[in-house]
Parts: structure tokens; C-alpha cells; sequence
């Protein structure tokens, strides 16, 4: 190459290198220029995430055509930072794909992120890192604050969801009091029930009917009730009826003589027992409910022919007609059925007197074996003493191990105290008892939550929906978790405290917060105050700001460190009197 040539070339080399540093050197220095718009202005967490936007505007005669820049936003805080993906932007003479800033016109670029949240980035900053280059060259422009903190008012929900009493949701078909499924009844009624039957047409006392086994347990009955102080007779009644076959004229004078044998004859017993009851009696001509009850049970082949007759006539002599024609029905009929319903039914009626309150107490205390399983829970209700129900629910599991309430109700006492750690074991073995108990898994539920495990919490709680206000209340702590402060507010509708005002203060219900708050009435709970304070920050209430947050701080001294990094409080950081309570 020709010497003059050769140096025209390097020459021009080196101005095209000059160039490109001083369009470098020319956007580090103007960077000044570059705008930066945040949304939200103030980061906020929710649902354990931070979802920030950032708009970058970029002046016309800034961005060289020839350059690319890469914007790398950072969250920095004690401790350490958080680098969040960049964005590459190029000149419109870079032969990429990425987003194009025009030289005279300007330009701008749109950025979105979502990143998980951790405690020590309440106080923080957004800060714009960027880095221009152009071909080998490459410069460092100033970082950019572009926001400050982070918003973390949801993280205050107190993990409090709430356990239930064990209670039985078995059917009780027997139809007489249970107390190993009933709950606890002060008065309780029972009856005895005995029949006296006759021979066909007749209304004479047969000795081996009156000497019964069920009729001499019937009068022991009755006798035992009158004499003890913890039963009261109600009703000594004899009824008397004729089978529906036959003329009605004939079943009626039977029937009126079998009440008053059978009636004689109850009213010499209780004589003899020494007892005092207002006897009733009646009788009926023609037992046709009494015929449809032991049809319905009985396994006479025609039974459900027979039963369509009945629904069919309503006038006894054709209903026995009908019946009638039907012969080899009518035949099963009569052997089985119609000597059953020729009696007279002797009834006595007793409210059994329970224990008081007081013996209760006491028998807990010092017997609670002697305490049957109705008895034992309900002595738990009369205190309100966590230690004197969790010995009576420990005395209850030991004495009925099979029965799922007593650890359910060790593990609620546990869970009320919030020692949900320690009660999940004893539900754990309720649920061993009876897997599919609703009760069981809304306390569960309540594990799951304390253990951040949403999903599974969500999942218990729903299998138990429709229990109550208890179970909404903890679906509504769920959708705190789960940013979804909407639902949360339809859950909480029948409660208030500090979550419930939570969701209300989230949502720009302050009004509504603070009467959450008023109506909460438990003593020494800082989180009260705490967002009382939080509502005077966003409603410029200066004094009760200071005053409320004084309060939190008195009741549990950790609050300091809280409200001094909370963006809440961002405009009373350099306050005195904040300073003073926090420091």
C-alpha cells in the first residue's frame, strides 16, 4: 500500500474510533436526560410477589445510532441485592432485534417484572444500572434511583385461623337420647313401652300375658321412676284397640272393654308400688296405623298390594273387604299380623334429671371416668380455663380412645393459644379416628395455613365449607395470602379484628378499618394499634399516627423495627417524635 494511503487510512480509522467514543462519552454524560416512570410509585407485595413496571423514556438527539444500551434494573437493601433481568435496547442503525430508540426522535421502552418478595426489601431502592456500547467500546452510565421501598401492609396478617370443637355428626336413629353422639342434655326423655295382647274377641287378662317379661320390666319401670329424685313421671297411659277386622260396632265395644281390664289391672299395680301417676287412657276401635306399621316391617309377600288398598279406601269396611278378597294375603295376614294389634299398649313417659353444673365440675375433677362422653365435653364448656379444659380433654382421650374428640379438642385448645405447631399431632390422630369428619379438616386447614402451605390449606377448608363462620374465616386468611382481598372481604363479613380491617385498610376502607378495630376488644394486641397507626399514615392523621404506634410499641417493643423500615411511615422517617418511638 502506498505510504500516503496507508496513512489517510489510519487516520481515518482513528476518527471513526474517536467517534464512537465521544458519542459513548456523549450519552454517559447527557444520561441525565433518561426519565424513568415507576408503577406503582411505591412497590408493593402481594401474594409473596413484587410486580413492578418501569416506563424508560429516552430524549431525541441522545440514543447514537450506532450504540445498544442495557438497562439492568436492581433492588438494593441491607444485606444484599436482588438483579432483575435487563432489557437491550439498540440504535436504529444496530442490526438486532431489540427495541429501537430513534436518534431525533427519542423513544421509550416498557419493562415488566415479577419477582418474590423477602422481608429485608421493605426499605429498599430501585435502582437503574446502565451499560452503552458501540462496537468494542463500551461505557458505564449512573445508576438511577427510580423507587424507594417496598409496600408489604399484607404481610401483617396475623396467622390466626381457627380451630373447632369435636362434635358428633352422626344421624342418631335410635330415637332415644345417646350421649356418645348426642351432645349434653340436662333432661333427658325416656319412656318404657309394654303390650298386653288378647285373644281374638275377647277382652279377658290372660296371666301369662300379665306376667310377661316385658310387662314386669314395664312396672319395675315406672315403680324405679316414681321412687328416683332424678326422674320425673310425666305419663302413665293405656291404650286400647281392636285388629281391623270385623264390624266397626263389635271392634268398638272390644276395644272399650280392653281398656278397662287392661286399665284395672295397671291401676292395681301402681297401687301395690305405692305410686302416684295420673293415669290416661283411651282406646281405638280399629288399629288401621297400627295395621300399616307392622305391614310395613312384616315379609308377607302381598304386603305393598295390601299397603296400595289402604291408600286407596278410607272406609273401614271396604278397606277389610278388599283386603279380604286378596285370600292368600289375607291368610299371612291374619296369622301375623291381626293377633299383634288385639292388645292394649301400656306407656309410661320419665324426663330423666341430669347432673347440675356444679356436679359436673366437681365429678370432672375428681371422677371424670364416671362422666359419660356427653358429660365430660360439656364439663369442659363451663370453664374457661385452658388448662382445665385441655385436663379434661386429655382425661377424655384416655377414657374413650377411640372416640375422635378427645384429641380434636386437645389439639383446639393448643391451636386457640396458637401453638399450632404443637396441636397439629393431636389432630393428626382425630383424623386417624374418623378420616372423613369435616371438623377434622378445617383443623387440619389451620396446620396447613401455619405452614404456608396454601394450597393444602385451601383444600381442607373447603372440604369442611359450610360449617360456619369459623371455616369462613379461615378461607378469607387464605385469600389475604393469595392477594385476593375481595373474597377475603366476603369471608370476614361476620367478623372483626386487625385481619378483617386489614383487608378493609388494602382495600381504601379506612372508615371501615378503624370500626374493625374499635369493635376488637382483646387486650394487648399490638397489631391493633399498629394499624391504627398505618390508617393515620394514609389519612394524614399525624397524632393518630404517633399516638397509636406509641401504644403498639408499649405492648410488644418489636414493632420499632417494623414501622422503622415501613413504607407507610416513609414521610415521618426524618419526623422527631417517629424517630423517638422507633429508635
Amino acid at each position: 500500500m502506498d505510504k500516503s494511503i496507508r496513512v489517510v487510512f489510519i487516520s481515518l480509522l482513528s476518527l471513526t474510533l474517536m467517534s464512537g467514543c465521544v458519542s459513548l462519552k456523549k450519552m454517559q454524560q447527557n444520561a441525565g436526560g433518561i426519565r424513568f416512570k415507576v408503577t406503582p410509585e411505591v412497590l408493593e407485595t402481594h401474594a409473596g410477589k413484587v410486580d413492578v413496571a418501569v416506563n424508560g423514556i429516552f430524549p431525541g438527539k441522545y440514543f447514537d445510532k450506532k450504540a445498544m444500551l442495557t438497562a439492568t434494573p436492581v433492588l438494593r437493601y441491607e444485606g444484599g441485592e436482588t438483579v432483575l433481568p435487563p432489557v437491550t435496547l439498540q440504535g436504529e442503525k444496530v442490526r438486532d432485534n431489540y427495541r429501537v430508540i430513534s436518534y431525533n426522535a427519542g423513544g421509550n421502552f416498557s419493562y415488566k417484572e415479577l419477582f418474590p418478595y423477602r422481608e429485608e426489601m421493605r426499605k429498599s431502592d430501585l435502582v437503574m444500572k446502565m451499560e452503552a456500547r458501540r462496537g468494542t467500546k463500551h461505557v458505564t452510565l449512573a445508576p438511577v434511583t427510580i423507587a424507594r421501598g417496598i409496600l408489604a401492609t399484607n404481610t401483617l396478617m396475623a396467622v390466626t385461623p381457627k380451630a373447632l370443637t369435636g362434635v358428633s355428626r352422626e344421624a342418631n336413629t335410635t330415637g332415644k337420647y345417646d350421649p356418645a353422639i348426642d351432645p349434653f342434655q340436662r333432661i333427658v326423655p325416656d319412656e318404657m313401652i309394654a303390650d298386653i295382647t288378647y285373644l281374638i274377641n275377647s277382652a279377658a287378662l290372660r296371666k301369662e300375658e300379665t306376667t310377661s317379661g316385658d310387662v314386669r320390666n314395664y312396672l319395675e319401670y315406672t315403680k324405679e321412676a316414681h321412687k328416683d329424685d332424678k326422674k320425673e313421671v310425666k305419663k302413665v297411659e293405656v291404650s286400647a284397640y281392636a285388629s281391623p277386622d270385623g264390624s266397626l260396632d263389635l271392634n268398638t265395644d272390644l276395644a272399650s272393654k280392653r281398656e278397662k281390664t287392661s286399665t284395672a289391672f295397671v291401676e292395681e299395680q301402681m297401687k301395690k308400688a305405692q305410686v302416684e301417676a295420673n293415669l290416661r287412657t283411651r282406646y281405638t276401635p280399629e288399629d288401621w296405623e297400627g295395621f300399616r306399621e307392622m305391614l310395613e316391617k312384616s315379609n308377607i309377600q302381598d304386603k305393598d298390594l295390601i299397603l296400595r288398598v289402604l291408600s286407596m279406601y278410607t272406609d273401614p269396611e271396604v278397606r277389610e273387604r278388599e283386603i279380604k278378597n286378596l285370600s292368600s294375603a289375607f291368610t299371612q295376614v291374619a296369622d301375623e299380623v291381626l293377633p299383634k294389634l288385639r292388645r292394649a299398649k301400656l306407656l309410661t313417659s320419665v324426663n330423666i334429671i341430669g347432673k347440675s353444673d356444679e356436679e359436673i365440675v366437681a365429678i370432672a375433677e375428681s371422677n371424670p371416668s364416671s362422666l359419660n362422653q356427653a358429660e365430660l365435653l360439656y364439663a369442659a364448656t363451663l370453664t374457661s380455663d385452658d388448662d382445665k379444659k385441655m385436663k379434661i380433654y386429655k382425661a377424655f382421650t384416655s377414657i374413650y380412645p377411640t372416640d375422635w374428640r378427645g384429641p380434636n379438642n386437645v389439639g383446639m385448645v393448643l391451636a386457640s393459644q396458637l401453638k399450632y405447631g404443637e396441636a397439629k399431632p393431636w389432630f393428626e390422630k382425630a383424623e386417624s379416628l374418623k378420616r372423613d369428619e369435616p371438623v377434622i379438616k378445617n383443623n387440619l386447614g389451620t396446620i396447613a395455613l401455619f405452614e404456608n402451605d396454601l394450597a393444602r390449606a385451601e383444600e381442607y377448608f373447603g372440604a369442611a365449607s359450610g360449617l360456619g363462620n369459623e371455616v369462613n374465616y379461615n378461607l378469607g386468611l387464605v385469600s389475604i395470602r393469595k392477594g385476593d382481598y375481595n373474597r377475603a372481604n366476603q369471608y370476614f363479613r361476620s367478623e372483626a379484628d386487625p385481619n378483617t380491617a386489614l383487608v378493609k385498610l388494602i382495600s381504601g376502607n379506612y372508615n371501615g378499618a378503624l370500626s374493625d378495630l374499635e369493635d376488637y376488644d382483646r387486650e394487648g394486641c399490638y397489631l391493633k394499634e399498629y394499624l391504627r397507626a398505618v390508617v393515620g399514615a394514609r389519612t394524614n392523621q399525624e397524632t393518630l399516627v404517633m399516638e397509636s404506634l406509641a401504644k403498639a410499641v408499649a405492648i410488644n417493643p418489636k414493632a420499632k423495627t417494623l414501622a422503622a423500615t415501613d413504607m407507610e411511615f416513609f414521610k415521618y422517617f426524618d419526623n422527631a417524635r417517629f424517630k423517638a418511638i422507633v429508635e
